[in-house]
């Protein structure tokens, strides 16, 4: 996994060139709290635990295919500070609001035709949608409050090509808190032993 550095990225999008993330395929995804706070749970005996926040994490991510008609979801994982996840475009469907459950199309559309998703759009919502039931939780259940921004502006991804990839990745998110001594992401981890190659990514920007 490759570490966001911003001195060397500068922000810029590294999304492949003319790639159309609305297309169908599948999409290994990570998320990563800013700062690297450890906001949704620890690991113990190599699992995570997750607490409140982490469970409304799980819960949003599960509530993405009702929300959004046109994608599926795979395997996932929380992380003291951060997601792994992949998302699925099987086709593009009517937008909907987060929160009411209600599908809204979108005015102005023709009659007949959806608009399109696009995976940066379903990141982005997702983002939305955790941060702001995150700041309800601190000002109802005293969660503990973030620093500016929930999730860093950047993200990762890999589009998954062939069935060896995503058995590949499908172990990896499941095994990955086993490997939280040995995880980039920890902030008590040792970076030379810091395992950076399980799962290549891309890096992003919103």
């Amino acid at each position: 996994m490759h570490h966001y550095n911003p001195d060397l990225h500068h922000r810029c999008s590294m999304r492949l060139r003319e790639y159309d993330y609305s297309q169908a395929g599948a999409y290994f995804v990570t998320i990563c709290i800013q700062n690297r706070e450890c906001l949704f749970g620890e690991i113990r005996d190599g699992r995570m635990v997750p607490n409140d926040a982490g469970r409304m994490i799980q819960s949003s991510w599960n509530e993405l295919p009702q929300h959004y008609p046109g994608i599926d979801i795979d395997a996932f994982v929380i992380m003291p500070n951060h997601i792994h996840g992949i998302i699925v475009l099987v086709g593009a469907g009517p937008c909907a609001c987060p929160g009411n459950g209600k599908l809204q199309k979108n005015k102005g559309q023709p009659r007949g035709v959806a608009p399109t998703l696009f995976l940066p759009d379903i990141v982005h919502r997702f983002k939305s949608l955790t941060t702001t039931r995150y700041k309800n939780g601190v000002a109802q259940f005293d969660w503990p409050p973030f620093n500016g921004k929930l999730w860093q502006r950047n993200y990762y991804e890999h589009i998954i090509r062939k069935e060896e990839e995503l058995n590949r990745l499908w172990e990896y998110i499941v095994n990955n808190p086993t490997q939280w001594a040995f995880d980039g992401e920890n902030p008590d981890c040792n970076p030379v032993g810091a395992n950076r190659q399980l799962a290549p990514v891309r890096h992003l920007t919103e």
